[in-house]
C-alpha cells in the first residue's frame, strides 16, 4: 500500500510540474508575441515596462541599449509593421527564459517596406513578479531555416 501511494505521489508531482512548466511556457510565448504587437502599434508605454532597464538589442545595422531601442519604436526610424511567427521554441531556466521565434518581419526602414526573414532570440529573466526582457536579438537566416525543438 505505501508502495502505491509513493507513486501515486511521483505521479502527481511529475504532473503537476509539467503543467507549471507548460502553464510558464504558455505565459512567456504570450509575452513574446504582445511584444511583437506593441512594437507594431508603437506602444513604448508597455515596451518601457517590459523591457530591463540594462537591455540589450542587436539587429542588422548594430546594437544599443533599452533607451535608443524605444526612441527607434517611438520615431518610426524602424516601424516593425508586422511580425509574421512561424514556429516558437522556448527553454526555461530557473528565473530565465530563452524563446526562439522564427518570423517575417515587415519593416518600415529607411523610407520604405521591406521583408526579412530572422530568427529573433529573446532572453526573459523573472524578477519578483514580472517577467522582464534583457536581450532581443535579431539574426537573419533563409526562409528554409528551422528552429530545433
Amino acid at each position: 500500500m505505501k508502495k502505491h501511494l509513493f507513486v501515486l505521489t511521483l505521479i502527481l508531482l511529475s504532473a503537476t510540474y509539467s503543467f507549471a512548466q507548460s502553464a510558464t511556457e504558455q505565459e512567456i510565448k504570450k509575452l513574446s508575441m504582445d511584444k511583437w504587437q506593441w512594437m507594431a502599434d508603437k506602444d513604448v508605454a508597455k515596451l518601457e515596462k517590459l523591457f530591463d532597464d540594462k537591455a540589450k538589442f542587436v539587429h542588422m545595422s548594430g546594437s544599443w541599449k533599452k533607451d535608443r531601442e524605444l526612441e527607434i519604436i517611438e520615431s518610426g526610424s524602424i516601424w516593425y509593421k508586422k511580425a509574421k511567427v512561424h514556429d516558437t521554441a522556448i527553454e526555461i531556466s530557473g528565473k530565465t527564459a530563452v524563446v526562439w521565434n522564427r518570423i517575417t518581419l515587415t519593416a518600415f526602414v529607411r523610407g520604405s517596406d521591406v521583408t526579412t526573414e530572422f530568427t529573433v532570440t529573446e532572453v526573459y529573466q523573472k524578477q519578483e513578479t514580472e517577467w522582464k526582457m534583457l536581450a532581443l536579438t535579431f539574426s537573419s537566416v533563409r526562409d528554409t531555416h528551422e528552429i530545433e525543438h
